[in-house]
């Protein structure tokens, strides 16, 4: 396989500094709502990036269950790698890719732990076996077998029952940003970038070269 060969050439739509909104949020809003309408696959699937206490990064596919005007909400277990990794250093990035739009956004900001009446009202809006597994699951720890994640989940079933309470160890992290970039594809590579930088009160917008 030549993956030199595999090129595609961008050219759906444009984005101007001149144009989009002043406030990052709404302008982030605008293109998810374009991205839902338009049936993008799994549109709220964003690669959320976190670093440990001593530097080392790391990444993976979570989901964006909320987005406010204080930032952008997901769930997750407190003592999973990616926990750890935010009670040692809240610095993080997210980044949303609409292939079929060719769109790109990346968000970095500070991440901390959303209210506890967030996560409990999120967590009771779960389907009741989402709920369950995050009982049985000790996310990012080794286990023994698929079978024993099953068993597992079989005795906190009976244990739990219809209602289970949210676990201690689960909830909700908010992203607050500080830095938005807009991207969209065009020919030639020449690409539209559009940033948006926090100062005080206010966003800075700027064009990056491609």
């Amino acid at each position: 396989m030549n993956l030199n060969d595999l090129r595609k050439e961008y050219s759906l739509r444009s984005l101007d500094e001149r144009e989009v909104d002043r406030d990052p949020m709404r302008q982030f809003d605008a293109w998810m709502a374009e991205a839902i309408q338009a049936q993008v696959p799994e549109p709220t699937a964003m690669h959320l990036s976190t670093v440990d206490g001593e530097g080392q990064p790391s990444g993976r596919i979570v989901l964006l269950k909320e987005t406010d005007a204080t930032g952008f909400v997901f769930f997750t277990n407190y003592a999973s790698r990616k926990g750890r990794e935010l009670a040692a250093n809240d610095a993080g990035a997210l980044t949303f890719m609409w292939k079929e739009l060719e769109r790109q956004v990346r968000i970095e900001g500070a991440i901390t732990k959303v209210e506890a009446a967030v996560s409990d009202a999120y967590y009771s809006s779960r389907p009741l076996g989402a709920r369950i597994g995050a009982w049985a699951s000790p996310q990012s720890e080794p286990i023994e077998s698929r079978a024993w994640l099953e068993q597992r989940l079989q005795e906190l079933a009976r244990e739990h029952g219809e209602n289970p309470p949210r676990p201690p160890h689960w909830g909700g992290y908010r992203l607050v940003a500080s830095h938005f970039e807009f991207w969209q594809g065009r020919q030639s590579r020449l690409h539209d970038r559009i940033i948006y930088d926090r100062e005080g009160p206010e966003w800075r917008i700027r064009r990056l070269a491609p």
